[in-house]
């Protein structure tokens, strides 16, 4: 009996030794950044996806008139490669390292607007949507990689749909709390076509319906108390007007009527502010 208990712990012991060398020798997958979509917030955008796409864990991104729009960092990083293909593969695309192995691709892209080594923040423009190398149509090709393999995209926490098409809402947003969106404040029927960050304090939008545009400078921090804020909007050949004064939550809506005539907008929170070129003259 002595025997037998000594040779059921000796081998319950290499079991747990060996239990033990295994799981410590098994590779950890790291957790994911906390992706957003690689577009401004509020801006609707559909998603396509196809087995026989290349890697087929990648999405595509589509919508009206998208040939130019802005394209941002889904992730904070560094960027780690800016290449150029010409008429072939990805065309113009960038990668951004964030870290423990995981990574993501932007292609086709018309204008590539960051370098090797630098460190971008989420939600910062790196470039423009295009339809350079192989592409037959302007639109974005997104990757998410992980230890140099396309793996299955997720924003927000949630994995997109595979494979089909389904239409989503960037909350590529700097992690706002305010109670208010762009499209309460400027009314239901208009839509964001563009935002960019007003410092580290906020973030100005650009919304449109049917020939009217619309801007609204929205706080993410100091909620609730009265800051000294601004939201501006002009049309080319046309008049600038300006809401300004001390908001707790935004300033604006700032409306014009201008049906395809180029805009200058853009917005302020203290002495952070954000002024555009003229834009989006569709």
């Amino acid at each position: 009996m002595k025997h037998i208990r000594w040779v059921a712990a000796t081998i319950g012991a290499a079991l747990v030794a060996t239990t033990v060398i295994n799981v410590v020798g098994t590779p950890q997958a790291s957790a994911a950044p906390a992706f957003q979509m690689p577009f401004p917030c509020g801006q609707t955008w559909s998603g396509s996806t196809r087995s026989y796409h290349s890697p087929a864990r990648a999405v595509d991104f589509n919508r009206s008139n998208d040939y130019g729009d802005r394209v941002e960092a889904s992730a904070s990083g560094t960027v780690a490669r800016v290449e150029n293909e010409g008429n072939t593969s990805y065309g113009r695309w960038i990668e951004i390292n964030h870290g423990d192995g995981w990574r993501s691709r932007y292609a086709h892209l018309s204008v590539q607007a960051v370098s090797v080594g630098q460190r971008v923040s989420k939600g910062q423009r790196i470039g423009n949507v295009g339809s350079t190398g192989g592409s037959t149509g302007p639109h974005l090709h997104f990757e998410q990689r992980y230890n140099g393999t396309a793996v299955k995209i997720r924003f927000n926490g949630s994995y997109i749909y595979y494979y089909g098409t389904r239409s989503y809402t960037s909350r590529n947003c700097g992690g706002s709390s305010n109670p208010y969106t762009p499209r309460e404040v400027c009314g239901s029927a208009y839509s964001v076509i563009d935002s960019a960050s007003v410092g580290s304090r906020g973030r100005v939008y650009l919304l449109y319906n049917n020939g009217w545009n619309c801007v609204v400078t929205l706080k993410t921090s100091n909620l609730g108390s009265a800051s000294s804020m601004s939201a501006h909007l002009e049309p080319r050949n046309g008049s600038r007007s300006t809401d300004s004064g001390q908001f707790s939550y935004y300033a604006g809506p700032v409306k014009k009527y201008a049906p395809g005539v180029c805009v200058r907008w853009g917005g302020s929170i203290g002495s952070a502010s954000y002024s555009s070129p003229w834009e989006h003259c569709g």
